[in-house]
């Protein structure tokens, strides 16, 4: 598992609980565990991922994109770096760069393509909840592809 990077403001309390929710996030996927991943959500989650539709809703929705992920690899490695965390009240937001890779099913290990990620959390009941996520990839704007090997 790996997290790396600094706030923006010192490191409090929240601060540190969204950071771990975010490890917790990695550990999920590199465990290909879905019912670990499962409580980091809210119920509600709204997730504009890599693959199609545009957006993807509720946690079931969420969970079959890993699901997908987790067919393919036989070993996950999940990399978050630059990780920056901005928290108001019972709101808060994270931003950093992350890398899905491994070992594929056929053998190949493949060190993957970085991304952009967007966390936003909300506290429900006590506990930051992932209530939208958003992945995205640089692209070319004139060809219209995707830019897959920029590194932060």
């Amino acid at each position: 598992m790996s997290v790396a990077g600094t706030s923006s403001v010192a490191a409090d309390a929240p601060d540190a609980e969204i950071r771990r929710q975010v490890e917790k996030i990695v550990e999920g996927i590199e465990a290909k565990d879905l019912e670990a991943l499962r409580p980091l959500y809210a119920p509600d989650v709204v997730s504009f991922d890599i693959e199609p539709p545009l957006q993807h809703v509720g946690i079931d929705a969420k969970l079959r994109n890993w699901a997908k992920v987790f067919t393919v690899f036989e070993e996950v490695t999940y990399e978050i770096r630059d990780l920056v965390v901005t928290v108001g009240g019972d709101i808060a937001f994270g931003h950093a760069f992350g890398r899905l890779g491994g070992v594929l099913n056929n053998g190949a290990a493949t060190g993957g393509m970085w991304v952009r990620i967007t966390f936003c959390f909300r506290r429900i009941e006590g506990r930051w909840s992932v209530v939208h996520d958003q992945v995205s990839v640089p692209f070319d704007i004139a060809t219209g592809s995707g830019v897959a090997d920029l590194a932060p």
